[in-house]
């Protein structure tokens, strides 16, 4: 049993075991529809749990399908249907339920400290499927798919993040160190990463350069990552940030910065942060991006069930 927290604590070997499991997966796929369970159906009879604090489209519905397509099935509650919520049960109490219940436990939540919490107390393996700090599902995810567009190992290419220094791109910076590939972030000058994460790039010797300017961060990229400016439970002025952003638009200017063959990719949901033609035209790939969820979340339920080949 293994837990999938945070890319920072998972051996580099781990992660690409999990990409390259995921590759060879969905090449078995093709032929089969969506619902169809893979041939050598490896989590036969396994009940994968999930619980939501936050909205959630794309997690949701991809590790559904993810477990389904595995052979095994999924329940989702709700934190105010727990006796954990209102009716005053302990976190211990609920983790070592769920354990007695389930084989698996992903959560979406708003609190770091949870997911810890957590891990300490369950029998059975956890998914961070999103936590302030950290969204490593999304991010090795998006590994799997620049290394499918790109046809190369992502230590070989400028990767870019334009926009806020939040929980995706914490792990970005994460999968940057893990999988040693040059990272550019374009951002104001007031909304570089927290300190927590920047000590780590340091202790780490991570090949990370911060500008205030989206121009030079985009130069020479070969993929450039963007996430909404404004998050749904952002406790900012609004009207401020958007006005702090505007010159860090996504837009086929600063797109031109990058290698002509660049790709632009975006965790969804979007904002104002990307031009209409940008993220709809060729060189977005973010419906591949999305799709990619399900085979990448599929090599993670394996790798913590201890079934990743």
């Amino acid at each position: 049993m293994k837990h999938f927290i945070n890319l920072k604590d998972i051996p580099a070997s781990d992660l690409r075991k999990i990409i390259e499991d995921a590759k060879i997966r969905k090449i078995k796929r093709k032929k089969l529809n969506k619902l169809d369970k893979d041939k050598d159906n490896p989590l036969k009879g396994k009940l994968l749990i999930q619980m939501f604090e936050k909205p959630s489209s794309r997690t949701r519905l991809s590790f559904y399908l993810a477990i389904k397509q595995l052979g095994g099935g999924t329940i989702n509650i709700k934190v105010n249907e727990l006796h954990l919520g209102k009716g005053g049960e302990s976190l211990e109490d609920t983790a070592k339920i769920l354990s007695t219940y389930g084989d698996g436990f992903m959560l979406r939540t708003d609190s770091d400290k949870k997911i810890e919490d957590f891990s300490k107390y369950l029998t059975i393996p956890i998914i961070n499927g999103l936590s302030p700090s950290s969204h490593p599902t999304q991010v090795l995810s998006d590994i799997f798919t620049v290394e499918e567009i790109k046809k190369k190992n992502i230590s070989k290419l400028n990767i870019c993040w334009i926009g806020d220094s939040n929980n995706v791109l914490n792990s970005l910076i994460a999968a940057s160190i893990k999988f040693s590939f040059n990272l550019n972030i374009g951002c104001p000058k007031n909304y570089k990463p927290k300190k927590f994460v920047m000590d780590w790039i340091e202790t780490n010797k991570g090949k990370i350069n911060i500008f205030n300017d989206a121009k030079k961060a985009a130069k020479n990229a070969d993929v450039i990552f963007s996430d909404k400016v404004i998050s749904l439970n952002d406790k900012v002025d609004k009207t401020k940030k958007i006005k702090d952003f505007k010159s860090f638009k996504i837009n086929s200017k600063l797109m031109s910065y990058a290698k002509k063959d660049a790709t632009f990719l975006h965790c969804l949901p979007r904002g104002s942060e990307v031009s209409e033609d940008i993220f709809l035209g060729k060189k977005s790939k973010v419906w591949l991006q999305a799709l990619n969820r399900v085979h990448v979340q599929k090599s993670i339920l394996l790798y913590c069930f201890g079934k990743l080949r």
